[in-house]
């Protein structure tokens, strides 16, 4: 294996000797790279994939889909140890949070094929990521990331997206979704929340996004959220809770595998946990690009 530790993770200075000696225990010749700057462990992998026989990412979320995204369609699994703050893309495939834990689930566990999306716009800076495996958005799960503090971060972990996510919500920003799905329109006035989203739960399934929403099935999900306001904030979460998606003018949803996202005013938009600049921006499925190292039976 090749292992790529991202030592400014929130966890990864802490825990990859633990990572790297939890390989060894379990029979596994482990390579090390503790990357020193941003973009240095999908360069690895995509130049050295081809002597290992999988490579595992430490870090946040940022750092695994660098990897994931640099190995996009060579066949060469990835298996995902948290080390950051919200762990999206670990919490979304089950992954234990703890190292040793993740490292015997991952080797013992399977592979599974996965889609991703694919990013493109005018407005995306010249660093953000180019790929994700489980969403990008704008609206209240931007500002999360956005408006989180670094130093909130490092003192009570994902419990910071929390609180930055719950002020989102009582502020009741909204704004104009303008948006294309394989060439059909989609107009929704006072949305708070956009994603184009590839896996269907979070939080360990507790939360169901929409209907149907699958990672593998070649397509992804144009999914809005639009409540009138607080009432109607809460009638959607519990919505969601309970997987109810009967028609209601405060969820709109549209399958495809090519997306235009326009928003009126202009919004800084995220994609797994790392903000890719403001909208529009475009978004076109990768259909089994990667290949993920899960828990057995996820």
């Amino acid at each position: 294996m090749l292992l790529v530790v991202n030592p400014a993770s929130r966890r990864g200075a802490r825990v990859w000797r633990a990572a790297h000696a939890a390989l060894l225990a379990e029979g596994v010749e482990t390579e090390l790279l503790l990357t020193a700057r941003p973009g240095e462990g999908g360069a690895a992998a995509a130049e050295r994939h081809g002597g290992f026989d999988a490579v595992f990412t430490l870090g946040g979320d940022g750092t695994a889909m660098e990897v994931v995204g640099a190995l996009a369609g060579t066949g060469r699994p990835v298996g995902i140890l948290a080390g950051g703050t919200g762990n999206l893309i670990a919490r979304t495939l089950g992954i234990p949070l703890g190292v040793r834990r993740a490292v015997r689930a991952l080797l013992d566990g399977d592979e599974a094929r996965v889609d991703l999306g694919r990013l493109s716009g005018p407005a995306i800076p010249a660093g953000a990521p180019k790929r994700f495996a489980f969403a990008a958005g704008v609206g209240v799960d931007s500002a999360m990331i956005e408006q989180t503090p670094a130093a909130l971060k490092r003192r009570i972990g994902v419990g910071a997206y929390v609180l930055s996510a719950a002020r989102a919500v009582l502020r009741r920003e909204t704004f104009r979704v303008v948006a294309t799905v394989d060439g059909a329109p989609l107009a929704v006035d006072g949305a708070s929340a956009v994603m184009v989203a590839n896996f269907g739960s979070v939080l360990n399934q507790l939360i169901t996004l929409g209907p149907g929403i699958r990672h593998d099935d070649g397509l992804l999900d144009l999914c809005v959220f639009s409540p009138g306001g607080l009432l109607d904030a809460a009638r959607v979460m519990w919505r969601l809770f309970r997987r109810d998606f009967r028609p209601t003018p405060h969820l709109h949803y549209a399958r495809g595998a090519r997306f235009h996202v326009a928003t009126e005013p202009p919004h800084v938009a995220q994609a797994d946990g790392e903000l890719i600049g403001p909208t529009p921006f475009d978004v076109e499925v990768e259909p089994g690009a990667a290949r993920l190292l899960v828990p057995k039976g996820r």
